[in-house]
């Protein structure tokens, strides 16, 4: 019997926000389409994104993705998009009144996670829901990381004895 893939398997990977899990505890995550130009499409299929320091933010009802940089496609010439405009997530409704009651909550942020384009090629954002981390915190997920590598590497090197 062969293994069930999961959704995420065929997925391709443009942007990956490494930073956001370190500076957010994330309680819950949500798939969005995301509402984009053609010229953005063309960039990000060459794989040219940076959404490291976005956020997305309620707005008249609307989850908007903000201070995204998609560079410029160069050979769109004259029909360019501008890098950093705000974007429009596309979710359900009940998805959206669900972010808009955690965003509620004190200390809540929606960053932005990971950026891919699915099996049918489309571009989809995952967003996570989180509290920012203090410093202490941070300090110690460093602590463990590195403790977890100093570890193994005494495991590797005992092995070979």
């Amino acid at each position: 019997m062969a293994a069930k893939k999961k959704p995420e398997d065929n997925n391709k990977l443009i942007a990956d926000n490494r930073r956001a899990r370190f500076d957010y505890a994330i309680e819950d995550t949500f798939e969005a389409g995301i509402s984009l130009l053609g010229t953005e499409v063309k960039s990000l299929r060459v794989g040219r994104i940076n959404i490291a320091e976005s956020y997305a933010s309620v707005e008249n009802g609307e989850i908007i993705l903000i201070n995204a940089n998609i560079p410029i496609y160069e050979p769109a010439s004259q029909f360019n998009h501008e890098p950093k405009r705000h974007r429009k997530l596309l979710l359900k409704r009940k998805e959206i009144n669900k972010l808009i009651a955690l965003r509620e909550r004190k200390g809540r942020t929606i960053v932005p996670l990971k950026m891919y384009f699915n099996d049918r090629g489309m571009a989809k954002l995952l967003l996570g829901v989180g509290t920012g981390k203090r410093e202490f915190e941070k300090r110690q997920v460093t602590k463990d990381r590195e403790w977890g590598r100093q570890k193994g590497r005494i495991l590797r090197d005992s092995g070979k004895g």
